[in-house]
């Protein structure tokens, strides 16, 4: 198994956790704000979607799923389309409410198959290129994926963690 094949099984497991979260879950659970200050289920798995979707477009120089397949019309959120979560408030938070949770797992479920291709057409000297730096040291094409990932998979969590503590709910593994 080659590191592209690694990430592509990576980038894959918080579709599967997210149909798994939001399987027969209502639109009360998944719009509940804890103490109307904490995240939804609604805003973590589309977080984890469009975080993931803004940073591809721009690692790859190409347009954002959320604008391009139309899932920013889909969703209909009261939010401006380049909106992604980051440093949001909870009046923010608050405004990513959906009655059909199906469509927040079909747009991560877009996005990932958007990164599964970017992937596929990538060599492993493409995973070294160095593409910015943070803290001074350098970041690798393939470091940013991983993190895109990862902030994926730790938000989709939260979501199953949430869920749980909403309805003594247990992910199905």
């Amino acid at each position: 198994m080659d590191a592209r094949e690694i990430l592509i099984d990576a980038a894959q497991r918080p579709v599967d956790s997210s149909r798994q979260v939001l399987k027969d879950i209502s639109a009360d659970v998944v719009n509940h704000m804890p103490d109307d200050t904490h995240s939804s289920i609604a805003w973590l798995v589309w977080h984890s979607g469009r975080q993931m979707d803004a940073q591809l477009a721009r690692l790859s120089g190409g347009s954002q799923v959320w604008t391009e397949a139309g899932w920013a019309e889909k969703l209909g959120l009261d939010r401006p389309a380049q909106d992604m979560g980051f440093g949001d408030q909870p009046a923010d938070v608050a405004k990513v409410r959906v009655d059909d949770p199906s469509l927040l797992s079909g747009y991560l479920e877009a996005v990932v198959a958007a990164l599964v291709t970017y992937l596929q057409g990538l060599s492993d000297t493409d995973l070294d290129d160095v593409i910015g730096h943070f803290g001074g040291s350098p970041v690798t094409r393939g470091v940013r994926i991983v993190s895109m990932i990862d902030d994926a998979v730790a938000h989709v969590s939260q979501a199953a963690y949430l869920r749980g503590l909403l309805e003594g709910w247990k992910i199905g593994y």
